[in-house]
């Protein structure tokens, strides 16, 4: 009995094992980028960080919290996929000009998550090697290309599920760091989001980012 015990412990680990092996190959096979910064407070998993400017593909939705990323994932992802228009850099002095066809763009991280008014703006990072100059256009007018400036932020880093609850829960403890460091939002908070939706839950990472003074 206790042979047989450990023989199905065994294969509830390697199952588990099995689900997380695909995250583990998207992760580093394809080298998943993320917007550069630096730390310049840390205690714990509570982060003052200095970002240098990035660009995002944006779009925004009329949705809850919990739901707002799935409404606007396929529209950002058709984007990448290649629903765009390539952009090709002549010269030096000459103009960004459109030309036939379209092109990939490699998937970062995080996916931010932001409310706007009554709605929620999702975005996906677009890859250091591009300008906004250079991005393809989206051929759905609902993706927009944007340039983050560069910021200074708050940052909280937690794992487990992207339930509102547990969001709100961190926020707040981001929200008392920010007070105890006088530090002033500027912005709305941003729900960040690293892994893909079948990563397992206790080993996602996941932050609440607030832009400050």
């Amino acid at each position: 009995m206790l042979k047989g015990c450990m023989m199905k412990k065994r294969r509830v680990v390697l199952f588990l094992a099995l689900l997380s092996l695909p995250v583990y190959l998207w992760s580093c096979a394809v080298g998943i980028e993320k917007p550069k910064y630096t730390v310049l407070v840390k205690e714990g998993k509570l982060e003052i960080r200095q970002y240098q400017p990035y660009l995002i593909a944006e779009t925004v939705v009329d949705s809850n919290f919990s739901e707002a990323g799935n409404v606007a994932f396929k529209a950002l992802f058709n984007y990448i996929s290649g629903n765009n228009k390539t952009k090709e850099s002549i010269s030096m002095t000459a103009p960004v000009n459109q030309k036939k066809g379209s092109e990939k763009i490699s998937m970062t991280a995080p996916v931010n998550q932001q409310k706007t008014g009554e709605r929620y703006s999702i975005s996906f990072v677009m890859p250091s090697k591009y300008t906004i100059e250079t991005l393809p256009e989206p051929l759905d007018p609902a993706v927009t290309l944007k340039e983050v400036p560069a910021q200074k932020v708050a940052a909280i880093r937690y794992s487990g599920t992207w339930s509102p609850t547990r969001y709100e829960e961190k926020k707040a403890s981001l929200e008392e760091f920010m007070g105890r460091k006088k530090l002033t939002a500027i912005a709305e908070p941003i729900f960040a989001r690293y892994n893909p939706p079948f990563e397992l839950w206790f080993l996602r990472r996941n932050e609440v980012l607030i832009p400050v003074e």
